[in-house]
């Protein structure tokens, strides 16, 4: 489990596609406190430690099936190359501050950029939802962009709005944000069982 608030920006340094794709993410992270199978969130994906390495900078290697490469923009979207930039997170820890709100890492679809603007000193960023996930987003609840636990400003059909202060744009991806950009969705889990419990009754 994680929380999306974001603990290191990675960097994609090697890709190899054989069966299973391959990617080697340079970090901060000192390797001596990662565990083999430990798992990561990678722009919101949730991804198991393969290998580790120091040189020529701490590394980490990870794998993704081909139904994450489906399902996420690791594959879709622009896809991921060597160069690019990750939101990274590793998985809570018993005691660990719970600072943003609880995500599994399974994403859930692609949310795609549709409007950006400058409003004071924060950004407002319109976004399109797929229509299955788009009722599970509501004003001022909770969502995982990229890995990010951000609040939902509001929310008209499938399109729905965040904020996101200097201090965000500052320490994760979302500084390079552009529209258009396709972006890994994860709803609130919670949303997702009162949406169930609505249908029950």
């Amino acid at each position: 489990m994680f929380t999306g608030i974001v603990t290191d920006i990675g960097e994609v340094v090697d890709i190899r596609k054989s069966g299973d794709t391959t990617l080697r993410i340079a970090c901060s992270y000192d390797p001596d406190s990662i565990e083999i199978g430990a798992s990561i969130a990678c722009e919101g994906v949730c991804l198991t430690v393969t290998a580790l390495g120091a040189e020529p900078r701490p590394w980490f290697e990870v794998q993704a099936s081909a139904e994450t490469l489906a399902l996420t923009t690791i594959g879709q979207g622009n896809g991921w190359g060597i160069g690019q930039r990750l939101n990274l997170e590793r998985a809570l820890k018993v005691g660990d501050e719970l600072g943003g709100h609880i995500v599994s890492g399974h994403v859930d679809g692609m949310a795609r950029v549709t409007g950006l603007r400058d409003e004071g000193d924060s950004l407002r960023i319109s976004f399109e939802a797929p229509e299955a996930l788009a009722k599970f987003i509501a004003p001022k609840g909770s969502v995982a962009l990229n890995g990010t636990s951000l609040t939902v400003n509001e929310v008209d059909g499938t399109r729905f709005g965040i904020n996101l202060i200097p201090h965000t744009r500052s320490v994760t991806t979302w500084g390079a944000v552009e529209e258009g950009d396709a972006v890994n969705l994860e709803v609130d889990t919670m949303a997702r069982y009162v949406a169930r419990l609505q249908e029950a009754g």
